[in-house]
């Protein structure tokens, strides 16, 4: 659901050039949803996202890569409106701390990409259970 970049740069104190990404990909017949995320938040963007992978559909993907719409909207909204599914919510729990990180400043020091690299690690992780 939730993704950063990191993208090594010299040009950066740190090496690294570190940018929050929000995303929801949800398959083709939720498209909907997505638009009404977009409309709700006034940001963003949604898109086709073909999938040739084994086990994957076609989809699609609400996006919003602006550090002030993610700030400013995405978090705030989401923090009110908490997301549906046990698995998006502690992504987007962890994608809140990466936040705070950044917002921290703390991202151009070297364990604060530690930490930003242990957090994305526990992103979107298929949770396992009985069915």
């Amino acid at each position: 659901m939730l993704l950063r970049q990191f993208v090594k740069m010299k040009a950066y104190s740190s090496g690294y050039r570190i940018q929050l990404h929000f995303h929801i990909k949800l398959q083709e017949m939720d498209k909907e949803l997505l638009e009404s995320i977009k409309n709700t938040l006034r940001c963003g963007n949604v898109y086709f996202q073909s999938d040739n992978r084994v086990n994957h559909t076609h989809c699609y993907r609400y996006t919003d890569g602006s550090q002030k719409d993610i700030f400013e909207k995405i978090i705030p909204f989401f923090q009110q409106h908490q997301l549906q599914t046990v698995s998006k919510q502690k992504s987007f729990t962890i994608f809140c701390v990466i936040a705070d990180v950044i917002r921290e400043g703390n991202h151009t020091k070297a364990d604060g990409i530690g930490k930003i690299r242990k957090l994305k690690s526990e992103i979107n992780q298929k949770t396992i259970g009985l069915a």
